[in-house]
């Protein structure tokens, strides 16, 4: 197979999961047996698509086990830095994989197996990089440090059909502006499931939290999104 075919297969399944998901909970996961309530919590707010950050030991225990107990649930691995955690991906079988920056070596690794990836960007120059290997749809990180939506919008002139998935610094009183560009395709962020509330529990909030961002997501002109992320009738608030 082609790397030109491989390229277009990755595009096609990243366009279908990114159809569902303008925002993408982070998660940091230190206990796999928190995964499959995190999830369930994540997906009653709206939420299906998941980043699951290789930050800790538990993160492939829970990454498989989101994807057997929740299958309705799209479990991607994030904070991948090398061809090693490409291979752990590809052999727990996630939807996809996303790194915080790039190598040569680790886009290299990305372009020669079929697993949709998005590459972690912070300047032009890296984001030319990833052109160059058939990756138009990039990770921005640290998407407020590294210059916020003015960046975005600066970058949108000369990369005009690039789409950018921002991460870090972005929470709930900025997001609406995020997800009003239009060259970013989704928003990721560790607001949604803070470390807080997994080790405690507290299921509900993280429930609240995640409808509350599928709202703003309705409400800055992506209604037909939000509804697609419940995979189900148009959202309403799952607590009183």
């Amino acid at each position: 197979m082609t790397t030109h075919l491989r390229a277009a297969e990755r595009r096609k399944a990243l366009d279908e999961i990114l159809a569902a998901a303008r925002i993408i909970p982070v998660l940091t996961i230190q206990d796999a047996a928190h995964a499959v309530p995190l999830a369930h919590a994540l997906m009653a707010g709206g939420l299906r698509v998941l980043e699951i950050t290789l930050r800790t030991p538990a993160a492939a225990a829970a990454a498989a086990s989101i994807m057997r107990a929740v299958p309705e649930a799209v479990v991607g691995l994030g904070t991948v830095l090398s061809g090693r955690d490409l291979e752990t991906a590809r052999n727990l079988g996630v939807s996809f994989a996303l790194s915080p920056g790039s190598t040569p070596e680790l886009l290299d690794a990305a372009a020669s197996i079929n697993l949709p990836f998005v590459p972690g960007i912070a300047t032009a120059s890296e984001l030319m990089a990833a052109l160059a290997r058939g990756f138009d749809t990039v990770k921005f990180f640290p998407a407020v440090p590294a210059g916020g939506v003015a960046a975005l919008k600066a970058l949108a002139g000369p990369f005009a059909d690039v789409r950018f998935c921002p991460t870090g610094g972005i929470a709930e009183g900025n997001l609406a502006e995020w997800l009003a560009l239009p060259n970013v395709a989704s928003v990721g962020g560790s607001w949604l499931a803070p470390a807080s509330d997994i080790e405690a529990g507290n299921w509900t909030a993280i429930t609240r939290r995640a409808w509350q961002a599928v709202a703003q997501s309705s409400a800055a002109g992506s209604n037909s999104t939000a509804v697609s992320q419940s995979n189900s009738t148009p959202i309403k608030p799952p607590f009183s």
